[in-house]
């Protein structure tokens, strides 16, 4: 497979600072273009949730330079890369939560990670950030780790209802800020001349599926230029409609 990726992040409207960080990796190997994609969205209102997302995204582009390599080579299968990348969340939620109690704030981020070996995915989520799946439509890949998600779940609330509560950001998991974290993880095959979106919540709350399709159009993803301009296009829009949240988004277009 061959990968286009790009990285687009902005403040928004209201915020101060971005607590959201990002970051896409790719190497040539022995079993073909590999490539691992990462989205973190610092804690709204914590205290310094840009610490927290930046050092998960250092550490995740650690596991790939270091860990990595030798799960592809002696042992790769799914169960090896989640126990791997559990004991990665496991040290990271630790240390983020020593660091807050040590400076008696807190602060947290979520996580979802992207890796594509040959024609498999791999994705490990905890929060609400997202990864969807365009081939031939949007197809929305991980399940919100939030309160609104589980409250759909049980039937106590709908679509509309979760899109409007003021409990929208309310999270069951992140890392940094509970004795223990619970990741997702999810696997499957995809097919060549698709796409992968993953983003923070800012760049989906007053966007619709439809409109991020109709945006990406598959056809016009050949170039990492094309695809740049596409995505800053929608967090244009979202900004225009007055999202008040930091904005995330990495595309990754296969061939």
């Amino acid at each position: 497979m061959e990968y286009l990726s790009v990285i687009c992040s902005d403040i928004g409207i209201s915020k101060k600072v971005n607590q959201d960080a990002a970051i896409t990796l790719q190497a040539a190997t022995a079993k073909g273009n590999v490539l691992m994609a990462v989205v973190c969205d610092g804690m709204g209102g914590l205290s310094k949730g840009e610490i927290a997302s930046s050092t998960v995204i250092t550490e995740m582009q650690e596991w790939f330079e270091d860990v990595f390599p030798d799960l592809l080579y002696r042992n790769f299968t799914f169960d090896a890369i989640k126990n791997s990348w559990m004991d990665v969340m496991d040290e990271l939620n630790e240390r983020i939560r020593i660091y807050g109690e040590h400076l008696r704030i807190n602060l947290g981020t979520t996580l979802t990670a992207l890796l594509l070996v040959d024609d498999a995915y791999y994705i490990c989520n905890i929060g609400d950030s997202r990864v969807y799946y365009l081939k031939d439509g949007i197809r929305q890949m991980t399940r919100d780790q939030s309160f609104v998600q589980q409250e759909i779940d049980v039937g106590r609330m709908t679509e509309e209802e979760a899109a409007h509560s003021d409990k929208r950001s309310v999270l069951l998991q992140c890392i940094g800020v509970g004795e223990s974290v619970i990741p997702d993880f999810y696997s499957g095959e995809y097919s060549g001349a698709s796409a992968f979106l993953l983003c923070s919540d800012g760049f989906r709350h007053v966007i619709s599926n439809d409109e991020i399709w109709n945006c990406l159009d598959l056809e016009g993803l050949r170039e990492e230029c094309q695809m740049e301009e596409k995505v800053r296009y929608l967090i244009d829009v979202v900004k225009n409609r007055g999202e008040e949240d930091n904005i995330t988004a990495v595309l990754v277009s296969v061939k």
